[in-house]
């Protein structure tokens, strides 16, 4: 059996599987309100984020959001800093601080910065934004944790574009000669990154094929490599399910996903990794979402 393939571990209970979808849809409005209201942000990476973090944060991670220091909860990295709005969404979702305070992304005093910022928000194990360091600090906290006899696992979500850096390699090749089972890399493959790819047509769409191949170099490098849909709420349960259960090597998920997700004009356009939205195209957006625009002073929200 190829190491790509996740045996069966039967259908996730339809009741949970509709409330994570439903949290995933909440942390896509939130980011486009929040983008919207700042006039500055990142909209494609963590909406193709999003149902990832509605799963980790509501189901997979062992965390206490009121209590963000507690030594044995799971690491999470966002190594894909950029996407901070889509992290800060999950939180704010999950309780760590008030939904409201979304308001405040990007702004100068705020602890939600446009790149996330441990010192200023408790609740996230690494300040990030430079691409390609999240995975060595999170071998790093996974090794921490072995010598340390912590029951804790590191997950950290990289993106398809970050996977060009060789700090990537150097803590891939690294992270199997320790056997670090309890290191879990997320890699968001949206076949998109910031300025597209050389053939990609006028509209930003994705070009037919796209350069790399991310399961075999992975799998090179010594991990254990699984693949999803990383759209489909039950898939990426049982997926990450699976990478929990440790076999001596550290996991890879490379999770298959749409930039932009959800939003219908913004789907698979790489020109939408950053970009102010128009007023039209809030709304489109929020009906897109099943969500009502409620407009008032101080912008949508």
């Amino acid at each position: 059996m190829s190491d790509t393939t996740v045996p069966a571990a039967g259908p996730a209970d339809a009741a949970e599987v509709a409330r994570l979808e439903e949290v995933a849809r909440r942390i896509r409005v939130e980011v486009v309100k929040a983008v919207d209201h700042a006039k500055a942000g990142h909209l494609g990476g963590p909406l193709s984020a999003a149902d990832m973090l509605a799963a980790l944060y509501f189901h997979v991670l062992r965390i206490r959001p009121g209590e963000p220091a507690w030594p044995d909860r799971d690491r999470f990295i966002l190594s894909k800093g950029h996407s901070s709005i889509g992290l800060y969404a999950a939180m704010a979702l999950r309780g760590y601080f008030p939904v409201e305070e979304l308001a405040t992304f990007d702004a100068a005093r705020s602890r939600l910065q446009g790149h996330p910022d441990m010192t200023r928000l408790p609740g996230l194990d690494m300040s990030s934004g430079s691409l390609g360091m999240g995975i060595s600090a999170g071998m790093g906290m996974a090794l921490g944790a072995r010598l340390t006899g912590h029951d804790v696992r590191v997950y950290v979500m990289l993106g398809d574009g970050e996977c060009q850096e060789g700090e990537v390699w150097e803590a891939a090749m690294a992270a199997p000669r320790y056997g670090l089972d309890n290191l879990v890399a997320i890699v968001d493959h949206n076949r998109l990154q910031q300025y597209g790819w050389p053939g990609d047509g006028p509209d930003g769409r994705l070009p037919p094929q796209v350069p790399g191949e991310l399961v075999g170099k992975w799998r090179a490098f010594g991990w254990r490599v699984l693949e999803m849909d990383g759209h489909d709420i039950a898939e990426i349960l049982r997926v990450l399910g699976e990478a929990a259960r440790g076999d001596g090597r550290p996991t890879v998920v490379i999770a298959h996903t749409v930039k932009g997700k959800g939003v219908s004009f913004m789907e698979g356009r790489y020109f939408w990794h950053t970009r102010a939205i128009k007023p039209e195209e809030l709304a489109q957006a929020m009906a897109d979402l099943g969500e009502p625009v409620a407009t008032g002073e101080g912008g949508p929200r």
